[in-house]
């Protein structure tokens, strides 16, 4: 084996893994100057995310944000767009302790109502809020971009 084919082979696979894929829901209500975001608490860590998670058979990118949306935060919703607004990176600790990379589509969702019970009721906080404070709350550079051009 050359050097040549031991990094092709072995080392590039392990270091440029392909990203994960993930969907996640911008759930807005209200217009304009009163248009407000929906934020939920992550299980593990209690920090402000929106509602995201891994694509499902037979949905689209935009159903299966929705899907997410109802899941997580309760959200009643008919009208998803079916393409997405913009994506963002970060880093998904899995169970081992090894860091996945994933890029995340988000798809804006008018919400039309919230239910009282839903999946994750008792496992997530959630809160409306104005996009520039959404922004502020959360860790990834490009997810504060899209709520701020909100």
């Amino acid at each position: 084996m050359t050097l040549k084919s031991t990094w092709e082979e072995v080392v590039r696979p392990l270091i440029l893994r392909p990203e994960a894929v993930q969907v996640a829901a911008l759930c807005v209500r209200g217009k304009k100057k009163n248009r407000e975001v929906l934020m939920i608490t992550s299980r593990g860590s209690g920090r402000w995310v929106i509602p995201k998670g891994w694509p499902i058979d037979g949905k689209t990118g935009a159903g299966s944000a929705l899907q997410e949306a109802w899941e997580e935060a309760g959200v009643q919703a008919q009208k998803v767009d079916e393409d997405p607004i913009g994506s963002f990176d970060y880093a998904k600790v899995m169970d081992d302790g090894a860091a996945q990379p994933v890029r995340v589509s988000v798809y804006r969702i008018k919400v039309d109502a919230l239910a009282d019970e839903f999946p994750e009721a008792g496992q997530r906080e959630r809160r409306w809020m104005r996009p520039e404070d959404a922004a502020d709350l959360v860790a990834e550079p490009e997810l504060q971009d899209l709520l701020r051009a909100l």
